[in-house]
């Protein structure tokens, strides 16, 4: 079964109005919403609404930030949803970035690999119902045990940039949850994952998949610039795309963000980047872009459709609907 998601909540769209956006993805052949955690709604609330909506359609969050909870606390939270959604329900966990965890929540961002490795660790066991009295490297944990835990096994997917996420995703996790590249950069990326698989494991892949059906190239290279230069100069995308490598191509933004100029940075970002890493175009266009993604190795795209100009976001979605 290919799986077809789309990203919630609705920009511009009150939680509580999202009732018939989401019975519709459903009649139109979705089969996942996936939800995220940054400056918006919380990762958990939007699917819990749409659990009740829409009983056939899975959900995950993409992603919930190893930081921002406290170990048990993102348990319970993950439990009660999986109990709310028996086996619906996939648990998207990273590191997230220094502006969320520590410009925005006041938490130190350190040792983000070994926070979500251990994280991870600690929910495979507090979720499979055991008793957790353990030190990690990054926390400890006494006497937790969980009181309500899911029927049903949750699967764990890691947000991953690079290869030591990578890695553990393919080895410890369910798979991976990956963003921000070109469908040519999938064909790099997922490898690592699969090949990290212990005794032949099967591991999801999950792209986030930035969409525009739009024909206006001033709009979409507009609004892409912007979302580009909000994005990839932060460190750990930064960094990323260093290693993709796109160094080269994206010096000059980066050096004139670093130096204040925000008017240089956006003009110093190559068209060329846009077109890789954001899909636009006509509805046919834009499907047959995300299918290079699922040919290079992702198996779920989560379309994230950017209200640009005049798209019209109920349309889009009908228009990139799966046929």
């Amino acid at each position: 079964m290919q799986r077809y998601g789309m990203s919630i909540p609705f920009a511009g769209v009150p939680l509580h109005e999202h009732r018939d956006w989401v019975l519709e993805l459903q009649d139109l052949g979705y089969t996942d919403l996936w939800s995220s955690e940054a400056d918006g709604a919380d990762g958990f609330t939007p699917l819990a609404l749409a659990s009740t909506w829409a009983p056939s359609l899975r959900l995950g969050v993409a992603i919930i930030p190893a930081f921002t909870r406290g170990p048990a606390l993102l348990a319970q939270t993950t439990a009660s949803l999986a109990s709310a959604a028996p086996g619906r329900f996939v648990l998207g966990l990273g590191s997230s970035s220094n502006v969320i965890v520590e410009r925005w929540n006041g938490i130190p961002f350190e040792e983000p690999y070994k926070r979500t490795r251990d994280t991870l660790r600690f929910l495979r066991r507090a979720l499979g119902g055991e008793k957790v009295t353990e030190t990690y490297e990054t926390f400890a944990v006494d006497g937790f045990r969980l009181n309500l835990p899911p029927i049903e096994p949750v699967p764990v997917l890691v947000a991953a940039l690079r290869e030591g996420m990578l890695r553990l995703a393919g080895r410890e996790g369910d798979g991976a949850i990956i963003n921000w590249l070109s469908a040519d950069d999938v064909a790099k990326v997922a490898p690592i994952v699969t090949g990290a698989a212990l005794g032949g494991a099967s591991k999801e892949v999950v792209a986030r998949i930035f969409v525009a059906p739009s024909t206006d190239r001033e709009v979409v290279y507009r609004g892409a610039r912007f979302m580009i230069a909000a994005y990839l100069n932060v460190p750990v995308y930064a960094a990323f795309h260093e290693w993709l490598g796109r160094g080269p191509v994206l010096e000059p933004m980066w050096q004139a963000w670093q130096a204040g100029d925000r008017k240089a940075a956006l003009a110093a970002i190559p068209d060329r980047v846009i077109d890789e890493i954001f899909v636009w175009g006509s509805p046919e266009q834009c499907r047959e872009h995300i299918q290079r993604y699922v040919d290079n190795g992702v198996t779920t795209p989560a379309l994230a459709v950017m209200r640009l100009g005049d798209i019209d976001l109920r349309q889009a979605i009908r228009d990139l609907a799966p046929r």
